[in-house]
Order: C-alpha cells, then structure tokens, then sequence
C-alpha cells in the first residue's frame, strides 16, 4: 500500500463515522439517490445484509470510492456482508475481472487489491495488458507460472463470463455501482461524493434491515 492510501484509510477512520452519522438524518429518495430493481436478486448470506460492489480496477471513480468503501467495511455492522465483484462492460475490462479472479482463487485479494489500484492509478502500469500485468505480478512476490496457469483456466474465463451477465442482470450501465439486499442501486454518479455514497450505502441498508424486521 502506498503512503498516499494509508493516510488516505487512516483520516477516513478517524472521520468517517462522525460524517455519515451527522448526513444520515437526510432523507434519501428514489429516482435521485438509488434505484430499486424491478426484479429483486436473490443473495448469498443467508439472513445477513449482502452488499455488492461492482468495479472495474480501470475506473477512476471506482479508486476513488475504493479507500472510503475500504474504511466503511471496517465498521460495519456485523448483519452486514460484503462482496467484491468484478465488472465486465466490454471486452477491455476482461482482464480486471480475470485478475480479481485469479487473486481471489490464490487467496490473495486481501493482499493485492490496493495494489492493483495503485499500479493502474498512481504509477500508470497498464495491467490491462496481460504481458505487463505477468511481469508485474512477478515483482510483487508472486509466482509467474502459477498465476499464469490460473488467470488462463476455464474457472476463472468462466467467472468473468459470469460478471458480463450479472451486470445485464442488475441492469447495471456503470461502476462503481452498490447493490444493497439485491434490490436497491446506488452508484458513483448518484452520489456526488464518495462520502456521499457511503452515507446512501447506509441509509439502504438501514431500509433493507427495516424491511426484514431486524
């Protein structure tokens, strides 16, 4: 993690708790700051809250929101679960959701997911290139042949193939895009601000805990 990023996560908890428990008393409206789907998804956590991200490690927004996001699941409350997935637009985003992927089968998404972000973002790696983004991998540590042979499996062609359609699915047109309890949509360009994203993160899941009587 670059100093930027962790000074970024330390300020964030520091305040943003303060921030969102002063901006929650603001009502939220459908239409401005959310949408609800017209087919509710089902979720895979049981009796908890499921919260899905959909990103793209290429999106400017999506690094943006990514440190406040971050800082957010670290106070969550525990009836609360979060997930991670990769957007699929077009065939340019297939390599980000292939990485995703690939990290997440070796258990090292908790490792590299800042990294990644950083790389794109902060030093201007092209890792949507997959020749850069082996060499690169290989300078963080990990071994080349190992994560070659996993990024290039059917599993993980098969995961990404299944993030393109989760996106027609939530009729999704952008990231970074939230999706609360599998029925309500918030996105980057709704909320003005990532603190303002964050604040109407809460405020669905408030509704959604409302609505399943917790």
């Amino acid at each position: 993690m670059n100093l930027k990023r962790m000074l970024t996560g330390v300020i964030l908890l520091a305040g943003v708790g303060l921030a969102t428990m002063s901006g929650a008393r603001a009502e939220i409206v459908e239409g401005r700051d959310y949408t609800v789907l017209s087919s509710p998804k089902p979720t895979e956590t049981g009796k908890n809250i499921e919260v899905i991200e959909f990103f793209w490690y290429g999106c400017p927004h999506c690094n943006e929101l990514h440190p406040h996001l971050k800082a957010w699941q670290k106070r969550a409350s525990k009836d609360v679960s979060f997930r991670y997935v990769p957007a699929v637009a077009r065939a340019s985003w297939v390599p980000g959701a292939k990485t995703f992927y690939t990290l997440d089968t070796l258990g090292l998404v908790n490792e590299m997911h800042d990294k990644v972000f950083d790389a794109i973002h902060d030093e201007k790696i092209d890792l949507g290139k997959e020749d850069i983004l082996f060499d690169w991998i290989v300078k963080q540590g990990i071994d080349r042949k190992k994560f070659v042979d996993v990024y290039s499996s059917f599993a993980v062609q098969n995961q990404a193939t299944r993030s393109a359609q989760m996106l027609k699915e939530y009729s999704l047109t952008g990231v970074p895009a939230l999706v609360i309890n599998g029925k309500y949509v918030t996105s980057g360009r709704m909320g003005s601000t990532p603190q303002e994203n964050i604040r109407i993160l809460e405020s669905l899941i408030e509704k959604a805990r409302k609505e399943k009587g917790m």
